[in-house]
């Protein structure tokens, strides 16, 4: 069995009381542990039946279990396949449809950390219960963990609790390892990157004696001893951290694999990041009187990326951060769900929350990481600029993380057309992401923009303002789309110059721009808006009216328009969106 990690009380005592069952010992029930006998697996007369990988009432019954230990003080764990006497009889439950059962049982709110032992000729499963951020309600009922056993409580009795215990960070709190064990190969790589950075304050801090480096970063106590974070940062581990595989292609064989224990994070980071940057080609781009040169994907993001998957990850599960580099994409895996109410869908704007706050402070400290909170919007910004994606953020199950960088060549034309419409193009996340989506879409409105750059619906109307407001070589960049009615929401598309010179062959048009046929464009405006006419289809693909009919009766052949009015004529006259 692999060692906790220092400073984990759950895991110390699962692991005591794991080697005590090898041992053929039943330690007493403690609130940190617990061990339960699978249900059903007992005729009347106590026969001990086989036992299935999926059993519905052992997840239902388990659920409140967890629900009991999620509600406690760092969370528990259980220990299934363990009789009240202290039988192992083992069970046969597949780890992976119990993880997903009890995840969905749950609500989707408690993300446990399953692992398979064998005791003996048994195996068992240890469920490690991580403290919940929220109250846990199961069956209408609210329990948590009293010494040995579960109690009913009050949701405002867990709230005035938590309050006591307001501020606590697995990452802040004392390991119990000496200052001693610290690596001096990761001492010199946090004064190289301190020293790489230039900064007044970091070189200060670099200069710095060893312990009063740590002290300075916070990863020691008063008393001597680090911190959670210290022990992550500069201690050697049992088993690696980061685990990275370079592919030239999906499905290849791999040209590299970094998977080493022994080493303390910051040493696997930087063995890492050097191989990353060496997979990671310079393509070069003429920028008019001189050649610019630029990695596949933007060393940045992928240093972001990889940096996100350590700093807001599940540090109790052991599993690594798996980091796979396969042609120009990079994808990093972590432990853990999101954290603190994030989501896919507010990532970008979403108040600063880590997992494991002094270990973000610590990284920035040493400029390895970007302040809390701007690292996802460097991300961004890095890949747009380019002409890449946007970075992809998926949560499975709840129980890791997937960032996606999908990257390929810079591409030219649209640097240069951000280059030519001036800085705020490309130095506002915002006004650069609604000039992406109205290059990709044709138009954009508040509405479309609210969800795309995740803001409120007025900044969203501030990011349209600012799109009227930018000019390319003294032409809008953008228009208001002509034939909205008067006193509905603004409408913008492309102006005909910042578009002609967007797709100009000779400039290197994107290779991401095919703007839609007339017909594809009209259905989405109209789904969107609820009506469409002539004069806005124009308007948005630069026609002419006269010409846009076609387009509009074809679809209402189709059944997604109908005429506002029966004689289809008159002004004002226009279709209405009807699915």
């Amino acid at each position: 069995m692999t060692m906790p990690t220092p400073g984990d009380p759950v895991g110390h005592a699962l692991h005591d009381a794991l080697q005590t069952l090898l041992d053929g010992r039943l330690l007493p029930e403690r609130a940190a542990v617990d061990y339960k006998e699978e249900p059903g697996r007992r005729t009347k007369n106590g026969r001990i039946l086989d036992g299935d990988t999926e059993n519905e009432e052992a997840a239902r019954f388990l659920a409140a279990e967890v629900a009991c230990m999620a509600n406690s003080d760092d969370g528990g764990a259980i220990i299934l396949g363990v009789a009240d006497d202290g039988q192992v009889i083992g069970t046969q439950l597949s780890r992976e449809w119990l993880h997903l059962r009890l995840y969905q049982l749950l609500g989707r709110k408690v993300n446990c950390i399953i692992t398979e032992h064998q005791i003996h000729d048994a195996r068992v499963l240890a469920i490690r219960v991580p403290e919940s951020a929220e109250p846990i309600v199961y069956k209408n009922k609210f329990t948590w963990r009293i010494k040995d056993h579960c109690e009913p409580a009050t949701i405002t009795d867990w709230y005035r609790h938590k309050q006591i215990r307001a501020g606590k960070d697995w990452s802040a709190l004392p390991s119990g390892v000496s200052a001693a064990q610290v690596r001096s190969a990761a001492l010199e790589l946090a004064r190289k990157y301190l020293f790489e950075s230039g900064d007044e304050r970091a070189l200060d801090l670099a200069h710095a004696p060893d312990l009063d480096l740590l002290r300075r970063l916070n990863v020691m106590t008063a008393e001597g001893d680090l911190r959670n974070a210290g022990v992550v940062l500069f201690v050697a581990r049992d088993v690696p951290a980061l685990d990275y595989v370079r592919r030239p292609f999906f499905g290849a064989d791999s040209e590299e694999r970094i998977n080493e224990p022994g080493k303390s994070l910051l040493e696997e980071l930087d063995t890492v990041f050097t191989t990353a940057r060496a997979y990671n080609p310079e393509k070069h781009v003429d920028r008019g009187l001189q050649i610019a040169r630029y990695r596949s994907l933007p060393q940045i993001a992928v240093r972001e990326a990889i940096v996100n998957g350590v700093i807001h990850r599940e540090w109790l599960d052991p599993a690594p951060t798996f980091i796979e580099h396969v042609g120009d994409t990079l994808r990093v895996t972590s432990p853990g769900g999101f954290f603190g109410g994030v989501t896919p869908e507010n990532i970008i704007n979403h108040p600063p929350h880590s997992r494991n706050p002094l270990l973000s402070e610590a990284l920035a400290k040493l400029r390895i990481a970007e302040r809390q909170g701007i690292g996802v919007d460097r991300m961004y910004g890095e890949m747009l600029r380019l002409g890449h994606r946007a970075p992809e953020f998926t949560e499975h199950d709840g129980a890791s993380v997937l960032v996606v960088l999908a990257g390929e060549n810079p591409d030219e034309g649209w640097m240069r057309w951000l280059s030519d419409i001036g800085e705020k193009a490309s130095g506002d996340l915002r006004i650069l992401m609604a000039l992406r989506r109205i290059a990709t879409l044709g138009w954009t409105d508040a509405d479309d923009l609210e969800p795309y750059l995740q803001v409120t619906h007025s900044e969203a109307e501030q990011v349209i303002d600012a799109l009227l407001s930018l000019d390319l070589k003294g032409k809008p960049v953008v228009q208001e789309v002509q034939g909205v009615p008067v006193g509905s929401p603004t409408v913008v598309s492309l102006g005909a110059d910042a578009y002609s010179a967007l797709v100009n062959p000779s400039a290197g048009a994107p290779a991401w721009i095919r703007r839609a046929e007339p017909a594809a464009i009209a259905k989405r405006y109209a789904e969107h808006r609820g009506r469409i006419s002539t004069t806005e289809l124009a308007s948005i693909v630069g026609g002419y009216s006269s010409n846009m009919g076609v387009y509009l009766t074809a679809l209402e052949d189709d059944g997604v328009l109908k005429p506002s009015r029966p004689s289809r004529r008159g002004p004002g006259f226009h279709y209405v969106y009807c699915g």
